[in-house]
């Protein structure tokens, strides 16, 4: 950052505070309603689960295109007189609620498949399109509470649950804010008394806190303001609690730093705080770029949980870049020496840090006069965990994942204990007949019944769900089924009759991984030899066939993502160092970063390794698609901060004078305490989320967190340092020429650095303990 940026942010420091309080006077009201105004985003564009989704809504005029599952557990079979009165209350009280367009249970088709085993049923209820999913599966529950609460007087043990996609989307929602309050509770306490341990003073420990809790809170404000235009995922609020907390305090944190150093070398209050907003600040903006570029990647996969998780990463960057760089250098001119207040009685006086300084200092040098024996001792561990990275499976994971505090997921086990949770796994096939075929006549019919005959053969169907199966013995009675109700003919037949759908149910007991192996056999299967029709065409939708388009825009596109964060990464760095060997160092580490942490994972969630320690009954079998594009994106970026932080430091030790080994000696006595600190907030964040019950955030935080910590332990401070000796002063070509003590390289106009020996330089960078007497001796 230019000087007089930064000067002139301290000296007009009211009127930066007060259009950062207009700012949050716009946005903090609106970040409670992000529970509400987010949503859980189903579909991808362009797939074929989305386009099954379009047809049955626009040519199949059924009134169950939009449905729910009351599963009612705790009373007899609706074989029996008491089951059948039971059943028969619970649909009386749905079919006069507002907004119900119909329903469908065992009083409709005596079918034994609306007969748990062991008990209880369960009701298809159709919604009304047209009205607001939240206000009818309110209504629906209130309902229910009563029917639940008079049955409850003839069986004691009954129960009434609500599950189907609506209800799970509300649920998940509520679950996903609940998880991130949840996450917060346990991360903000860790993370003040970590950060009191790095500042020992409770002023410095409350500005990190303050700066990330506003970076979250402009975040979700933003977020809410912009679902106005475009709908945004619920899990939005992961991210934006995560990395706000992570980064805002992180940035904050190097901010605050950098103001207590500058004031140790006795800067005056002022000149500290545009020092720290010139410094850091820069340092801040180029770290968060390197975030910013992973999250951009995300925008490229067309799948719109994952561009509205880009959008807010994105979002939580700025904000928390923004906060370090504008609040903090403000609040800190005002604070000045007060910066110190609520000092712990045993810390001293002055820089706390001097002692810690002086540790790193000597570790660099040890590290310089042995790169090769850190090499062997700091990446063979590295390396093991990378080395199980390509094991990684990606899908959903087996076992019951969603969380247990959600009334939908309750509703499924009770599903499962009747034999039935394949209900909510359907797999969908739509078949479009050819134009000189109708579904309700002859060749048609015939060709139907034949798919339907071919597809409950396989193992792993439990049943196909059609209008013959409504028929019944008489399903070959063309005339008999014509003259069905019409809401019958609509669930299973176009508006036209160009088109008819079958419902597989998938067998009990069969895994995720195996339904999708079924939907993309589906997808390659000839329609001609499934219906014995030329020119008929198979669409495949549902849940599972959502899962399997998810996977695969995930997938198709990770490489590009990669590609492409990788790229811009090294451009980034390479226009910040001038040089062609760091870049390409940072990346490389990186990606090891990276690789260890997908290692992890594998060998914790896929494997099951220690998986109980996460509170865990098992191995998961694969790893959710989004996780690892995720974690690529989000650890990408937060690796490049520690390296920013080092790097920044080093490239000021040469541009000051020093060689190549006192340079890297200084950058980590002067960024060691930093980047550790840093992480330890981090892992302390990312562990608070990975404390939760929530599989899909815990696996995320898991990721983030081992790699967070492998990064600023083995990594930067350790593998980094032994590349640069070995890089030697190659490490800074092109932009710089090393000759003797001195350095020229390429300067920017408004690069003032003083290019003199350490010792002899007026910037409070170089002022080090016993450097200026040995200079006098020297001159």
């Amino acid at each position: 950052m230019s000087r007089s940026l930064a000067e002139t942010i301290v000296s007009r420091r009211v009127g930066v505070v007060l259009l950062l309080a207009a700012a949050g006077a716009a946005l903090l009201p609106l970040a409670p309603r992000a529970e509400d105004a987010l949503d859980v985003l189903g579909r991808i564009r362009g797939s074929e689960s989305a386009a099954v989704e379009e047809v049955l809504a626009t040519r199949f005029e059924s009134p169950f295109a939009r449905s729910v599952v009351a599963v009612l557990s705790g009373v007899p079979s609706p074989d029996t007189p008491a089951g059948h009165d039971a059943l028969a209350d619970l649909v009386a009280a749905l079919g006069e609620t507002s907004g119900v367009t119909r329903t469908w249970s065992h009083l409709d088709q005596a079918d034994s498949f609306f007969a748990g085993s062991g008990g209880g049923t369960f009701v298809i209820v159709g919604l009304d399109p047209q009205e607001s999913p939240d206000a009818l599966v309110a209504r629906l529950r209130e309902e229910g509470r009563r029917v639940a609460a008079r049955l409850g007087q003839r069986f004691p043990g009954a129960a009434l649950r609500w599950t189907g996609e609506p209800v799970l989307n509300i649920d998940f929602r509520r679950a996903t804010a609940e998880e991130v309050r949840g996450a917060e509770a346990r991360a903000l306490p860790l993370t003040a008394l970590l950060l009191l341990v790095a500042f020992g003073s409770l002023v410095a420990t409350a500005l990190p806190l303050v700066a990330g809790s506003l970076a979250v809170g402009f975040t979700l404000g933003a977020a809410v303001l912009l679902t106005r235009w475009w709908p945004l995922a619920t899990t939005l609020q992961v991210v934006a609690s995560m990395l706000g907390l992570g980064l805002g305090i992180d940035y904050a944190l190097l901010t605050v730093s950098r103001f207590r150093e500058s004031r140790a070398s006795g800067r005056p209050v002022e000149d500290a705080a545009a020092d720290a907003c010139r410094h850091a600040g820069g340092t801040v903006a180029l770290s968060g770029a390197a975030v910013a570029i992973g999250f951009a990647g995300l925008l490229f996969v067309p799948v719109s949980e994952l561009r509205s998780l880009a959008l807010g990463g994105l979002l939580v960057v700025g904000t928390s870049v923004l906060m370090a760089v504008t609040l903090l250098p403000a609040l800190l001119a005002w604070l000045g020496p007060r910066i110190d207040r609520g000092r712990l009685p045993w810390r001293r006086s002055g820089d706390p840090s001097t002692r810690t300084a002086d540790a790193w200092r000597r570790w660099g040098r040890w590290v310089w006069r042995h790169p090769v024996l850190v090499l062997l001792v700091a990446g063979p561990p590295l390396l093991l965990l990378t080395a199980h990275a390509p094991r990684m499976r990606t899908g959903m994971p087996d076992g019951d994942w969603l969380p247990g505090s959600m009334e939908s997921t309750a509703a499924v086990k009770d599903l499962k204990a009747m034999g039935r949770s394949g209900l909510v796994q359907e797999v969908r096939v739509v078949i479009h007949l050819p134009e000189e075929a109708f579904a309700l006549g002859a060749e048609g019919w015939h060709a139907l019944r034949r798919a339907e005959r071919t597809l409950a053969a396989d193992p792993r169907v439990a049943r196909v769900q059609s209008l013959s199966r409504v028929a019944g013995d008489r399903a070959d009675d063309l005339a008999y089924v014509s003259f069905l109700p019409g809401f019958l003919k609509h669930c299973f037949i176009s508006g036209e009759g160009d088109a008819g759908l079958l419902s597989l149910i998938p067998r009990e007991g069969v895994p995720p991984a195996e339904v999708a192996g079924l939907v993309r056999e589906l997808r390659r299967v000839d329609p001609a030899t499934l219906t014995g029709l030329e020119g008929a065409r198979l669409q495949v939708g549902g849940l599972p066939a959502f899962n399997v388009d998810y996977d695969d825009a995930v997938a198709g596109r990770f490489g590009g993502v990669v590609a492409l964060v990788i790229g811009a990464t090294l451009l980034a760095l390479f226009l910040a160092f001038r040089s062609v060997l760091i870049p390409l160092k940072a990346v490389a580490l990186n990606l090891l970063s990276v690789g260890a942490a997908f290692g992890a994972v594998v060998l914790v969630f896929q494997d099951g390794h220690g998986a109980s320690w996460l509170g865990l009954t098992g191995a998961t079998g694969s790893v959710f698609p989004a996780v690892p594009v995720l974690a690529f994106a989000i650890v990408f970026g937060l690796s490049m901060d520690y390296e920013v932080f080092l790097m920044t430091r080093v490239a000021e030790a040469r541009r000051s004078g020093r060689d190549e080994g006192e340079a890297v000696a200084e950058g980590l006595a002067r960024t060691g305490r930093v980047i550790t600190s840093a992480a330890a907030v981090m892992v302390a964040v990312f562990g608070a989320f990975a404390a939760g019950g929530f599989l899909l955030v815990k696996m995320l935080g898991f990721a983030l967190g081992v790699a967070v910590l492998l990064d600023a332990t083995l990594i930067r401070v350790a593998v980094g340092p032994a590349l640069l000796r070995l890089g030697g002063r190659w490490n800074w070509w092109p932009g710089t020429h090393v000759s003797g003590s001195t350095t020229e390289r390429h300067r920017d106009p408004e690069d003032r650095t003083d290019l003199r020996p350490a010792a002899l330089a007026p910037d409070e960078d170089t002022h080090i303990p016993g450097v200026a007497a040995r200079a006098a001796v020297a001159e």
